[in-house]
Formats: C-alpha cells, structure tokens, sequence
C-alpha cells in the first residue's frame, strides 16, 4: 500500500478522503509528520493552490504528498467564488456567511447552474501530477440539509432533487467533485504498480 501525506488541516476533508480511499492508501496527515503550521494559499488557480501546499511539504520532508483545492463556481457570479470559495464572505471557514452571501448575490438572478470543482496535485517521487474532478448542479433558494460542509446546504447536484447535505456521507462520496479526482490519483498509483515503479 502507498504512503502518502495529505496536505490539509481541515478535519471534515481528510474524514471524507479517507472515507474515499478506504485500503487503497495508507494517509498520513500533517500531524502524523510534525506539522502543526500553515501553508499560505497564494494562487490564483485551483491548480496553483493544490501545487504550493503539496511541493512545500515534498520540499520540506521529503514525504510523496498530495494537496487539493476545491471550490464552488457559481455561472451567474463569473466563477465566484472559486479559489475564494473558503474565504468568500471575508472571514476563512465560516460557512454560514459565505453561504448567506452567495444567496444574497444570486437573489432574483434566474441562471442557477453552478459546479464544485477539484485539482488534486500529487508530488510522487519529485515529479508533479494533476487530476481534477468536477459535478454539476444549482444553488438552491435555500439551505437544506445537515450533512456535509462548506456549501453543501445550498448545493443540488445534476439529476438529484436533494442537496449534498442532505445525502448520506456514501451518496455523496460517490458522485463528489473530491471523488472524482482522488479516482484519478488511485488510478495513477494502480498504473504505477502494473508498471514495477516504486
């Protein structure tokens, strides 16, 4: 099984990446390695994001490392919130305002489309990888639901009736934008494997 460090301090994701890896990956966090600080998300991009957290603890330790970015773009808003996505409403993880703050900007605007989107950025044997995951859906008019985090209340995926938050941890996990690009990173690691790398 594959070591990997995953680049985060938010608690609610590495309970959802390990819920997604199950026995594929064997996780370690960034307390697992002895560091407590944090990595200052300067990018503009998802991509950039994911690729400053992850290569700081590669260069750091030494330790093959994945990071993700994920955010909510909103059609209507030009993409918003994006890579402010954790930050939107000014203060960083409240979610509650950053919620109340897109419904306030999409308030009598028809265009509801939106979608969650994932760059994973994967530091394996020194040499950088991406894989990127994405689900349609609408913001809804209101929160429903108590699952989940971030916008999970105000978000409906395409060809479901209910929100993220509404469904259980395993009905979301299979149609998660975060699913979707951690699938890519497994099938990288599997291809590696058939092929004698390390």
């Amino acid at each position: 099984m594959h070591k990997l460090v995953l680049a985060t301090n938010n608690r609610h994701k590495l309970e959802e990446v390990a819920q997604m890896t199950g026995n594929k990956i064997e996780l370690l966090t960034l307390a697992d390695i002895g560091f407590t600080g944090d990595i200052d998300e300067t990018g503009v991009t998802f991509a950039e994001n994911a690729l400053i957290k992850s290569r700081f603890i590669y260069d750091r330790y030494g330790i093959n490392c994945f990071a993700d970015d994920s955010g909510l773009e909103i059609d209507a808003l030009n993409s918003e919130p994006g890579v402010y996505s954790a930050r939107y409403s000014g203060v960083h993880g409240d979610h509650d305002a950053n919620m109340d703050k897109v419904l306030k900007n999409l308030e009598g605007v028809h265009n509801r489309s939106a979608r969650f989107r994932t760059v994973i950025s994967l530091i394996w044997e020194g040499q950088e990888h991406f894989f990127e995951g994405t689900v349609e859906g609408t913001i809804r008019q209101e929160r429903a639901g108590n699952g989940g985090f971030g916008y999970d209340p105000i978000f409906e995926p395409l060809g479901h009736t209910i929100t993220f938050a509404q469904m259980s941890t395993e009905e979301k996990n299979a149609i998660s934008h975060r699913a979707r690009a951690l699938d890519g990173l497994v099938k990288f690691l599997e291809t590696i494997d058939k092929t004698g790398g390390q």
